[in-house]
């Protein structure tokens, strides 16, 4: 039987498996800690099984068996409720967070076994760090037998917690339940992207996560709290998330949400989203969260992190759609960060860092979509890029466990070597690029299809832009994957050998296919990234499918009409377009190029360094913001209030304590002489008062 206890077992489990494994396994049974990988199997695979239920109950059943919120806390008249909002998008995501996490899981049981092949990212200076717990020399400090060990117990605890919190955001009913779990996932990412702590480049990557996103968390935050007040000016829960959407329209005729705050609200929530999903200009984050481990990787870009900040704006979308200058807003930057991004990917050396450029793109699509108010479309194309992501995040991981290295220039010839992480790696490339008949080629043409059309349908320049922008990034995406495929799994080995280790920057080298338990999650994956497009939206009434039933579900949420149909040209130019940036990549990358990548790359040398260097945000960031603005402006002018004025007031009132309190001691030196002296001169006072007193 379907019913609510079984849809907050979705949430639960992954939380039980936190509990157990953090505070019975880890700290009592240390020793059999292997047990912590299945637990977090077992427990996130169950979840996956009822959230496969519960999408069939609520999108094609029509089902919803959610009870009323329960009251959690009362303060006055404010009553806070946690419940469970159930709905399409509530239900497509619970199948994306656990499917996906249900593979990286599985993956992790053997990748996190074997710490010392896991070697380091590049960093912003293009030099290489060592995951390794090993010191280089014996004049370094030792560090405890813990730190650089992937420690499974403490790894599978967060997991599971970082699944739990995501799947607790989703299934929020109001903003406040879910601005709980935002910062729950916040908080699992800052651990996760740091879980090699005694590294200083992860250490440094963590807290910049972490403190990047509180920016965008400020607007969120600021959002919450104008509905928190209107809670309690008005006699309305603003704070319940299906209460709002469903009464904005009439809210709005009433005059009770102006066309200012609304704006204003909508602004609030998409800036906590540009952080989250590291959309330009909070992108910065994203590529240095590769320092932690790939499969950690795979579950922030591909269903945890990045992409709570898309389910954000698809969530409040009603209030997105009540104000035409936030939606333009939320167009202009998906379409900017899906280009900008995409630009960054061309010249990366590194491959995860090329699939985080790639994740920052594809969610700038998902905004761009968003903006333009193809609401269905783009949580569809969240829910193809889930699959192929994860599956090029752990094919990454894949190459490294052989290799040694996340760096492309020390790969090469793995074709024979790794035949199914190849396979596997070129079914996500094909996916992502937006080939024909892949996952990716469905959802990708219709964000381009309602990009276009929207834009000559009533003249909105706004969204010819943006058509613009996306079809050049879809040339640039094709080209950066097929160049990371052609540089990884083609040519010849360019790294180190198993005889000779360290002939190259990397450690050590064991080429060969990857063991059974990482190959399989990609094997798993590949199947969804090759036909759950089709599936999920297929262009016409076949084999029993109703036409565009995933889209027209999600849209039918809001009662938006039917988006734009598939068009056949439109996918024939897109599609050209993406063939094109591969043949380019041939040209370039493949054994016997025809055009030398370093020759271009020295006749278009600022242009290539601006690209490298990331236009220079970093520095601008540190150098300007922080150094300038922080450290030499707002420290120092609070370091200078601190000492002249708040401790000037301290020492004042202390001193003024001391000696007025040595003035009153007189009064009470214990003389009773005294004592009789001043009662008499007060009741002569007295007495004077009341007889001179008319």
């Amino acid at each position: 039987m379907f019913n609510e206890q079984l849809v907050w077992a979705i949430f639960f489990l992954p939380l039980i498996s936190f509990a157990l494994i953090s505070l019975i396994i880890r700290p009592f049974f240390n020793q059999i800690s292997v047990v912590s990988g299945p637990i977090a199997v077992l427990s996130i695979g169950a979840s996956f099984v009822i959230s496969i239920i519960t999408f069939i109950e609520t999108t094609i059943n029509h089902n919803n068996p959610v009870g009323d919120p329960k009251n959690w806390l009362t303060i006055g008249n404010f009553e806070l409720q946690v419940g469970i909002l159930l709905d399409p998008l509530t239900a497509t995501m619970l199948v994306v967070v656990t499917g996906v996490s249900l593979m990286v899981q599985i993956y992790s049981t053997f990748y996190m076994k074997n710490p010392e092949s896991h070697h380091g990212t590049e960093n912003q200076d293009g030099k290489r760090e060592t995951h390794s717990a090993k010191p280089p020399d014996d004049k370094q400090e030792v560090q405890p037998a813990e730190l650089g060990q992937p420690v499974y117990a403490r790894y599978f605890a967060y997991m599971s917690l970082f699944t739990a919190s995501m799947l607790g955001l989703v299934m929020a009913s109001n903003v406040v339940q879910l601005f709980v779990f935002w910062e729950l996932v916040g908080l699992c990412s800052y651990l996760l992207i740091g879980f090699w702590f005694h590294r200083p480049a992860a250490a440094a990557a963590a807290k910049k996560a972490f403190i990047v996103t509180r920016v965008g968390d400020f607007g969120f935050l600021l959002a919450l709290m104008y509905l928190f007040s209107k809670t309690y000016q008005e006699n309305i829960n603003y704070l319940d998330i299906q209460t709002i959407n469903d009464q904005l329209p009439g809210l709005v005729q009433a005059g009770t949400l102006g066309a200012g705050a609304l704006t204003l609200i909508a602004i609030g929530f998409f800036v906590g989203a540009i952080g989250k999903s590291g959309q330009f200009p909070l992108h910065t984050w994203l590529p240095d969260a590769m320092e932690g481990p790939t499969p950690v990787s795979a579950l922030i870009h591909a269903a945890t992190m990045v992409t709570a900040g898309v389910f954000l704006v698809g969530r409040f979308f009603p209030i997105f759609q009540a104000s035409q200058d936030a939606m333009m807003v939320v167009a202009l930057v998906g379409g900017i960060t899906a280009l900008f991004a995409a630009t960054m990917g061309l010249v990366s050396n590194d491959i995860k860092r090329v699939l985080a450029y790639s994740t920052v793109s594809q969610l700038g699509y998902m905004m761009l979509a968003l903006g333009i108010g193809a609401y269905g479309v783009a949580i569809f194309h969240l829910f193809t890029h889930a699959f192929f992501k994860a599956l090029l995040f752990l094919g990454s991981g894949s190459v490294n466990h052989a290799t040694g290295t996340f760096d492309m220039r020390f790969m090469g010839g793995l074709r024979k070597k790794m035949p199914l992480t190849y396979i596997t790696f070129l079914i996500g490339s094909l996916s992502l690029a937006g080939i024909f008949p892949l996952a990716g080629f469905w959802s990708k043409d219709e964000i381009l299809l309602n990009s276009f059309m929207s834009g000559t349908d009533g003249g909105e320049i706004i969204s010819l832009i943006v058509f613009v922008l996306a079809i050049m990034a879809v040339f640039m995406t094709a080209f950066y994957m097929f160049r990371a495929l052609f540089m990884t799994f083609e040519g010849e080995f360019r790294g180190g050998s198993e005889k000779d280790p360290e002939a190259k920057p990397h450690g050590p080298v064991h080429l060969g296919e990857s063991p059974f338990l990482m190959v399989v999650p990609m094997v798993i994956l590949a199947v969804p990234a090759v036909i759950i497009g089709f599936i999920a939206n297929p262009p016409g009434n076949l084999l029993g499918i109703e036409a565009h039933w995933m889209v027209h579900t999600l849209d039918h949420m809001y009662h938006l009409p039917k988006g734009e149909a598939f068009n056949i040209p439109l996918a024939a130019v897109s599609t050209l377009v993406a063939l094109s940036g591969i043949a380019l990549a041939i040209a370039m990358y493949k054994p016997k190029p025809i055009i030398s990548a370093e020759s271009i790359g020295k006749t278009l040398k600022p242009l290539h360094t601006i690209l490298y260097k990331k236009y220079y945000f970093d520095e601008l960031y540190e150098g300007v913001f922080v150094r300038q603005i922080y450290y030499r402006g707002i420290a120092l002018a609070s370091d200078w209030s601190d000492r002249n004025i708040v401790d000037r007031i301290v020492n004042i009132v202390g001193w003024l304590g001391a000696n007025f309190g040595g003035l009153i001691r007189q009064f009470q030196n214990g003389q009773i002489q005294m004592y009789a002296t001043v009662t008499s001169i007060g009741i002569i006072v007295i007495a004077a008062m009341f007889i001179f007193g008319d």
